[in-house]
């Protein structure tokens, strides 16, 4: 608007003053994080960001560029969205217990949870069950707080005490209890019924015509479960229905979840862990469907990276998470939005 005094550039004194302190934080919890893996005998590794494929998963989207080879022939290459297929790949080496800190990269996204280029911590334990992974999450959380000193996390009038024992939640459970739906009854054979679960929304969400399973149980996540969660204190909610298995494992005690959570502070979702999937042919059916819905949905889908799928097949049992750096700081520092946390903002923006 005419009159409205122009934003300063991240560099300007003034406005990296008012930044500092979180930038400051951020340096503090880094090192908090990286002692704790020090502790549990991780190593800390370095993998490469570009990548034969990104991930494939149906609503992820990655930056593309071509590389030049020495004869002047191009091969295209993405920037990664997760260190995962790259991690995983140095399970099937022999490595038992690995972090990183990661820079990746997602199209589509920017707002004030979400940034084009972020930071992702990602650990595996070779030999371990998933809830090995839900512990250490809260032990990091916790750390991150103490690094800073807040005694509360506070989002947008929500707040959690990241030192109190989580909620533990399993996602039919959620659904049952703040959309009143029975999640369970439409999953048959691992499959999800998307004409029971689109009875069962009726009213509660818009369900359009070609909406699909996994759409219809994303909006029920989003607007009535996912604002209840991590409210004074941690949620956990695990036990993920098998449609959205994803990268994980189907539990042994009933196939229609599976060894999936993900961790909730203030609504806010900051981390998503798997019992890591070791059936490589499985993980070739998903990502071939994701691929065909990402087709259907995009007009684009991104190849198989083949050296992931058999690494798949020569990988131990594990488990593993992705952790959002970016947004435990936001929380841990007190800022109000990502960008605050970063040192410097997406490319082109002030």
């Amino acid at each position: 608007m005419a009159g409205d005094k122009p934003i300063s550039p991240f560099w300007s004194p003034d406005r990296h003053l008012d930044r500092r302190p979180f930038l400051r934080a951020r340096g503090a919890i880094i090192a908090a994080i990286r002692g704790f893996f020090a502790e549990q005998g991780f190593v800390e590794v370095e993998t490469s960001v570009l990548q034969v494929s990104p991930g494939n998963e149906t609503h992820l989207h990655a930056p593309r560029t071509e590389l030049m080879r020495p004869d002047g022939s191009r091969v295209s290459r993405y920037l990664r969205t997760s260190p995962e297929f790259a991690c995983k790949k140095l399970l099937a080496a022999g490595e038992t217990r690995i972090f990183e800190l990661a820079r990746v990269f997602r199209d589509r996204e920017r707002g004030d949870l979400h940034l084009p280029e972020f930071t992702m911590l990602e650990w595996y334990r070779a030999g371990a069950p998933y809830d090995a992974i839900m512990a250490d999450c809260v032990v990091v959380i916790a750390r991150a707080a103490q690094a800073t000193g807040i005694g509360t996390f506070s989002f947008r009038g929500r707040t959690a005490d990241p030192f109190a024992e989580p909620e533990l939640l399993t996602v039919a459970g959620a659904f049952e209890r703040f959309a009143g739906i029975d999640l369970l009854s439409t999953i048959r054979g691992g499959e999800g019924n998307r004409a029971a679960l689109a009875e069962a929304a009726s009213g509660k969400v818009r369900v359009a015509g070609d909406d699909t399973w996994s759409d219809i149980f994303s909006k029920v996540l989003v607007e009535h479960v996912e604002p209840h969660l991590g409210q004074g204190r941690l949620t956990i909610l695990f036990e993920y229905p098998s449609p959205e298995a994803a990268l994980a494992r189907v539990t042994t005690a009933d196939p229609r979840v599976a060894e999936r959570f993900e961790v909730y502070a203030c609504g806010v979702e900051l981390a998503n862990g798997f019992g890591e999937l070791t059936d490589a042919e499985e993980q070739r059916k998903r990502f071939t469907d994701s691929m065909t819905e990402k087709q259907r949905r995009y007009g684009e889908a991104y190849p198989l990276d083949e050296d992931f799928l058999a690494a798949v097949a020569a990988m131990p049992e594990a488990s593993g998470v992705a952790l959002g750096l970016d947004r435990l700081v936001m929380l841990a520092s007190g800022a109000s939005r990502i960008d605050q946390v970063v040192w410097t903002p997406p490319a082109g923006e002030k």
